[in-house]
């Protein structure tokens, strides 16, 4: 069975790793679920999604140089965007159609006098920086030239 990207297989997890789970696929190959590729949430521990011997459903992300990287979290993605093209009435509903509206967003709140010293202070520190470097980059020149 060649294996290209956007495959979908079945698989069963063979093994889990800190970084990943590895997973038993047809034709006797294997391929590995990064665990950033495991759920659309954030995954500190990949053994609260998935366990040894777990049956998993996976979509091929790449193949590079014979290896397979898998996805759970694409497929689970490509589930929901598929969905409504399920339905029996294939035309959208009408509130889909319209623009998505958002709140204007607030103006920004007035800055306070402290806010406006320390943004002065810090163009002030960074430019007086500036500054000195370059001095320094002068000084050191003029005493390399008397020393000779």
């Amino acid at each position: 069975m060649e294996l290209t990207v956007g495959t979908v297989l079945e698989g069963k997890v063979k093994s889990i790793t800190n970084f990943g789970a590895f997973v038993s696929l047809p034709d006797n190959k294997t391929g590995m679920v990064h665990i950033s590729e495991v759920a659309n949430a954030y995954v500190s521990d990949i053994r609260q999604h998935l366990t040894e011997g777990q049956e998993v459903k996976v979509v091929v992300i790449s193949t590079d140089n014979g290896k397979l990287n898998l996805s759970i979290k694409r497929l689970e993605a490509r589930a929901v965007r598929e969905a409504p093209a399920n339905r029996s009435n294939p035309r959208p509903a009408p509130a889909q159609n319209r623009p998505v509206r958002t709140a204007p967003t607030p103006p920004p709140a007035p800055k306070t006098a402290d806010q406006l010293f320390e943004e002065k202070l810090k163009a002030f520190m960074s430019e007086s920086d500036s500054k000195i470097s370059s001095l320094r980059q002068y000084s050191d020149h003029r005493t390399k030239s008397r020393r000779r």
